[in-house]
């Protein structure tokens, strides 16, 4: 209702709505904080998933279309931190959207095209504003999809078998357990926004932009510092967009890693239990670097976890599949031989 996506007024447009609109604060930070909970739900569903084989045939659509609904949330998430035109929102942007330029043949067209011009200006700010409206409908869309396949193959569960006659009714189980979380999860939000509306932005982010001086350190949303740690991890700009990009598309081949898999959930997997563990916190120090500047030791750091990252999924998890269908096999021809 207030505001106005150009870069002479958007910024005081937001410190209007912040300081003169009647709970003006309060509806921006359910806004701005929303979106940081909603990221925290979303990480939680998916690790959640990994560990119980909510990714395995035949939830493998399921699976496909929540990692596509979390890169449209990625690319929302993005759009929505350049609106506010403060100094850390104009260099985020300029430096996450100048990496399309590493794409052969079409990349700087790509940057003119997205830009509206020869940099970001009052027609990349609608464009952003634009698209930051019109993606969460497609989002709207693909949760569709996703629900539509939850009732067709059923959710992930500590077992991991889908079984129709072990189904349990949605109401009044489902919904008691759900009002519950959604509960705690909300007197967690509605105190942050009420008490502590700033805690997870940024300061420099209340300085207006200025094309003249950058940030000595340039970081994103905490929900976003993962990739960003990928991203300048590796030195060479093409291989450092590629690597990020790839951080997100990997987890589409999730279904085909552990598609030989005999047991799926890590409820009885120990080894992969202890893994998938190591593979959280590999995650956790990640987003950690990529809240630090780029020094040493924090970049060889950095560069170490991001050789963990990939190599959980190309190496690790499909030989701990092997072993642990091999350990499941000899365990159950010895039993059928002593029978």
């Amino acid at each position: 209702m207030f505001y106005n996506p150009s870069i002479i007024y958007s910024f005081s447009v937001i410190m209007f709505l912040n300081n003169e609109v009647y709970y003006g604060w309060w509806i921006r930070s359910l806004h701005a904080n929303g979106a940081s909970f909603f990221s925290l739900a979303i990480f939680i569903h998916m690790f959640r998933s990994m560990y119980y084989g909510g990714y395995a045939y035949p939830k493998h659509m399921l699976w496909t279309s929540g990692v596509i609904i979390f890169l449209l949330m990625i690319i929302i998430a993005f759009l929505g931190y350049v609106l506010p035109w403060g100094q850390m929102s104009f260099w985020g942007a300029m430096v996450i959207t100048s990496l399309l330029s590493v794409i052969p043949l079409i990349g700087s067209d790509l940057i003119f095209l997205l830009w509206g011009g020869f940099s970001i200006q009052e027609v990349s700010l609608h464009r952003f504003y634009a698209l930051h409206f019109l993606l969460p409908f497609v989002l709207l869309f693909f949760v569709i999809v996703h629900l539509l396949f939850l009732h067709e193959y059923g959710s992930s569960n500590p077992l991991g078998i889908v079984l129709a006659k072990d189904n349990i009714p949605f109401s009044p189980y489902f919904i008691l357990k759900d009002l519950f979380s959604l509960f705690i999860l909300g007197f967690f939000f509605v105190y942050i926004i009420s008490k502590f509306p700033d805690i997870l932005g940024h300061s420099i982010n209340y300085e207006k932009a200025n094309f003249l001086i950058t940030p000595t350190h340039i970081v994103p949303e905490w929900y976003l510092l993962f990739f960003y740690a990928i991203l300048r991890s590796i030195t060479n700009k093409f291989l450092g967009f590629f690597f990020m990009i790839f951080s997100i598309l990997i987890l589409f081949a999730m279904p085909f890693i552990s598609k030989k898999n005999i047991i799926q959930s890590n409820s009885f997997k120990p080894f992969s239990a202890i893994f998938f563990w190591i593979f959280v916190n590999i995650c956790l120090i990640l987003g950690w670097i990529g809240s630090l500047p780029v020094m040493e030791p924090f970049l060889s750091i950095g560069q170490y976890f991001t050789l963990f990252y990939f190599g959980s999924f190309l190496i690790i998890m499909p030989l701990l599949g092997f072993f642990e269908n091999l350990i499941y096999n000899t365990y159950k021809n010895a039993k059928y031989t002593k029978k």
